[in-house]
């Protein structure tokens, strides 16, 4: 008697265990079946609408793929049941890619920087004030592009350009000290020194202009 008790306490336990193993695959099944399906679901949906809403369509499908992946354990083919997982992950990048607007927030450009791009051209100059990209061969022209520019644009310029522009010309000047020993040839310093002599003066003198303007706008 005690035997046959002991004999049904077993099958009793093992069928227990069994009905809980079941009932751990069917929602580790469940939970794969929903995500596959919420992936195919999302195709349907309009790029517009998709658009608008996609906040919580990632916000749902992050929660039905970790389900997924956190039941893959408890089931019998998990190997199949992970393949269906990265096909539907694949969709997804693909929907997301089309549905994800990405906006390039193009770099603010201060109005130093515009004055730099313009006196030696786009991007030259730099928050890192550096010259080394002038040398023997091009210092000509960048001083001429340099004072030409300035000098037509002169009458457009504030107290705070003129004190920009006077910092760059004396840290090209600085770089031209440093390109003589390189080889500058005698001709370019002859022109190079001939734009110096006429420029060096109108800067002090629109430097004085321009601060004079603003203490009587001050005023007024």
């Amino acid at each position: 008697m005690k035997t046959r008790n002991l004999f049904f306490g077993i099958t009793l336990i093992a069928l227990g265990f069994a009905s809980c193993k079941d009932e751990k695959e069917v929602k580790a099944q469940k939970a794969v079946d929903n995500y596959v399906v919420y992936v195919d679901s999302i195709e349907k949906i309009s790029t517009e609408d998709a658009q608008n809403n996609w906040e919580g369509i990632d916000a749902a499908y992050q929660l039905r793929v970790s389900e997924a992946e956190a039941n893959l354990a408890n089931l019998k083919d998990s190997v199949k049941a992970q393949e269906r997982i990265i096909a539907s992950k694949g969709k997804y990048e693909v929907i997301r890619t089309k549905t994800v607007v990405k906006t390039v927030v193009a770099p603010v450009v201060t109005s130093k920087q515009r004055l730099r791009n313009a006196l030696f051209g786009e991007g030259k100059i730099g928050d890192d004030m550096s010259f080394a990209w002038v040398n023997a061969a091009n210092i000509h022209d960048v001083y001429q592009t340099f004072i030409h520019t300035a000098e037509d644009n002169k009458d457009s310029y504030s107290r705070e350009d003129w004190d920009e522009i006077k910092l760059m010309y004396e840290a090209l000047d600085s770089r031209k000290n440093t390109v003589e020993k390189e080889g500058l040839t005698k001709e370019d310093n002859r022109k190079i020194a001939g734009l110096k002599f006429k420029f060096a003066p109108m800067i002090k003198v629109n430097r004085m202009g321009a601060k004079s303007e603003e203490m009587k706008d001050a005023k007024e």
